[in-house]
């Protein structure tokens, strides 16, 4: 009885090890294969890198296992000579399947404003080589890409071609909607081939890794990440529409599961997929010494209170109504205050100054800050009562550019009148502006618009705006100005990175000057 017991244990322990050996060696296939551009492998998603502090930068990379392994070891290598003949940091992340076999390597140690070149290696092959740089905090003069949306169903991603030949960036700042959660063909005309995947809505962990995934194989995307550091945030898409802290205008429960699960799996997804440090809030501050604080906030998760449904909800005005939360706006508040460079610069996902649309359907956006009036009315007193000067949110979200002086309409009549910031909107990278949507209404109305909503009868502190080109935004800053510079691209429906128009608006004592508008720029 005991013989005939071993034996069955022992046949199968060898059953299990044949299943499992089995398993490891199937070979391992994902929705996004088709996408994959065989000279890259296994590191088929390019390098990233992001974060960046005075002494320390996130790389990033993704290798894409052979078969099925649980472990796989990858080789980090960084230094600040391209063909890497000395080596200043170096050693091993070990991957696996809990974390979609991305690799992310905080490397500490760095020098104060030096750019660096890393890259990795696994199963004998390196990935291409990625190009980083940590804050010079002595720095005179700063230069950051500033964008936000980028829907891959709209066609190609030109301007994050364009940013990857940008020189001297000290990093790019991604405002939010780096992915869209959509199925294939909503919100979108569905453009070539570029369909979304998986083709449904993402609700799963797994359909985020792929949508993620099918992201950072465009080859513009790849450039991008590997010639600049990004700084990130998300606004919506990368969760569900219009979220707030417990819902979201695109969830339903009742058929799409529970929402606290769906942004559990939304979230670890997208850190797993950025360069973004994981061990602090969403929230952070990055200072570039005496010249600017970078300040980026969050506004979906952290603190946000349910959107109000209209300018008569009766709850619009109450106090406890929040865009950030209690904790984030005392913290933001206190760096502000506690500021000590030249220029205050706020990472901000919708637009913060009043606007008025001027449309009968659709006139003021309560998804933005005007449907935040109190918690905006703090934050303006605590701005003007403490004479914090040079404050400068730059701004994504509505696929069009703007230009405020920032007075909103006051909800004490006592107000200043003079501006006490500055607000610039970054354009999407290609998700869908006003003559996209409205492909039946000749562009000389949009443009008739556009002059429209920047009568000062209307919106006398919005100075410029621009509903129907795609691109990014180039913010300069010295201590003396910033200057703002959109481009926007030549099209959307091939590859090409050429520059149709650019436009450039200066700052000095919080009053815009448009320095030029100059089109047909190859």
């Amino acid at each position: 009885m005991v013989k005939s017991l071993i034996f069955y244990l022992k046949t199968l322990l060898v059953f299990i090890l044949i299943t499992d050996c089995s398993q490891s060696n199937r070979p391992f296939v994902e929705e996004v294969d088709n996408l994959k551009i065989d000279t890259l492998a296994p590191f088929y998603h390019g390098v990233a890198s992001g974060d960046p502090l005075k002494d320390k930068v996130i790389i990033w990379t993704r290798v894409t296992p052979e078969n099925h392994e649980n472990k796989i070891s990858v080789y980090w290598e960084l230094s600040k000579f391209s063909d890497f003949r000395k080596v200043f940091k170096n050693g091993t992340f070990l991957t696996d399947a809990d974390r979609d076999y991305t690799v992310k390597v905080d490397v500490e140690g760095l020098e104060s404003g030096t750019s660096y070149f890393y890259r990795f290696e696994s199963y004998g092959k390196k990935s291409i080589t990625g190009r980083t740089k940590t804050i010079n905090s002595l720095s005179e003069s700063l230069r950051f890409a500033i964008v936000s949306c980028s829907d891959y169903q709209r066609g190609y991603f030109n301007s994050y071609s364009s940013i990857s030949d940008e020189e001297n960036l000290d990093a790019v700042i991604h405002l939010g909607d780096y992915i869209y959660e959509y199925k294939s063909r909503d919100y979108s005309n569905g453009i070539f081939d570029r369909l979304h995947l998986p083709d449904k809505e993402l609700i799963t962990l797994g359909d985020y890794r792929t949508r993620h995934s099918q992201y950072k194989l465009d080859i513009d995307l790849i450039e991008a990440h590997r010639n600049h550091p990004f700084i990130l945030i998300w606004d919506d898409h990368e969760t569900s529409n219009n979220t707030y802290k417990g819902g979201a205008e695109n969830h339903q429960e009742s058929e799409e599961g529970d929402f606290d699960e769906r942004i559990s799996a939304a979230l670890k997804a997208y850190y797993e997929w950025q360069p973004i440090r994981e061990n602090s809030k969403p929230y952070r501050n990055f200072r570039f010494g005496e010249i600017a604080d970078i300040i980026i906030l969050e506004e979906r998760l952290e603190g946000r209170t349910k959107q109000a449904v209209s300018l008569d909800d009766s709850t619009l005005f109450e106090s406890n109504r929040s865009m950030l939360g209690d904790i984030q706006l005392n913290w933001f508040l206190n760096k502000l205050l506690d500021s000590e460079s030249q220029w205050k610069i706020i990472g901000n996902q919708v637009i913060f100054s009043y606007l008025n649309y001027g449309r009968p359907d659709f006139n003021i956006n309560l998804d933005s800050w005007d449907g935040y009036p109190v918690e905006r009315q703090k934050i303006a007193d605590h701005i003007n009562s403490n004479n914090i000067k040079d404050v400068v949110f730059v701004t994504g979200d509505t696929h069009r550019s703007w230009a405020f002086e920032v007075n909103h309409i006051p909800l004490e009549s006592n107000m200043p009148i003079k501006p006490y910031a500055i607000e610039f909107g970054t354009p999407s990278i290609n998700s869908g502006n006003s003559d996209e949507w409205s492909p039946n209404i000749p562009i000389q109305k949009i443009i008739d618009h556009e002059n429209y909503i920047m009568d000062p009868t209307m919106n006398p502190h919005l100075k410029y705006t621009n509903s129907r080109d795609h691109g990014y935004m180039l913010l300069d800053i010295n201590k003396e100005k910033v200057i703002a510079t959109w481009k926007y691209v030549e099209t959307l429906i091939r590859r090409d990175k050429s520059i149709k128009e650019v436009k450039k608006i200066e700052i000095k004592n919080n009053i815009l000057n448009i320095i030029c508008s100059l089109p047909n720029i190859f």
